[in-house]
């Protein structure tokens, strides 16, 4: 659900962007109401979990998390200082795509696809900086949206041979 609503917070931050390139306004509200919905509501954990995760999953998650700050911080950060959007949103673009591959161990391999092609757009985004921005957003914010899609509608678990302890 999580990649639905990011995505659609991309494609929508970015079509009102203006000289942020993506619109920071609609960029944090709609992150911080898609993280409430996505983590903190129990109604939708109950609808969509195929159960509890393991201890492993949820140490992987928090290294996950505590990646994508950090990257954030080595490869958008220091666009800050001279506030050059369109570096600092592709540097929060190619974090983001580097930190799926840490999620391959949670979500499987989907999260290598993600990764893998979230990645190349902010490569892309940055190489070819006569390409406008909007495509890079655009881009970027459709890919988490379909397969946040897939993972929502079409996925199934993975069976595993272990007890999961």
């Amino acid at each position: 659900m999580w990649l639905t609503i990011i995505g659609s917070v991309i494609i929508l931050s970015t079509l009102f962007g203006g000289i942020h390139y993506l619109n920071p306004f609609i960029f944090m509200t709609g992150y911080f109401v898609g993280f409430y919905i996505s983590f903190f509501n129990s109604n939708v954990h109950r609808r969509l979990s195929q159960g509890p995760s393991i201890p492993f999953q949820d140490r992987v998650g928090n290294l996950g998390i505590i990646a994508l700050f950090i990257l954030m911080f080595l490869i958008a950060g220091p666009f800050f200082p001279s506030m050059d959007w369109r570096m600092i949103w592709l540097g929060a673009f190619l974090a983001t795509g580097v930190h799926f591959f840490i999620f391959y161990y949670v979500h499987g391999r989907s999260m290598i696809i993600l990764g893998t092609v979230c990645t190349v757009i902010a490569i892309g985004g940055m190489l070819f900086q006569h390409v406008p921005f909007l495509y890079f957003g655009f881009l970027d914010g459709a890919i988490k949206l379909g397969i946040g899609l897939f993972l929502l509608f079409y996925s199934r678990p993975s069976v595993s041979g272990g007890t999961g302890s």
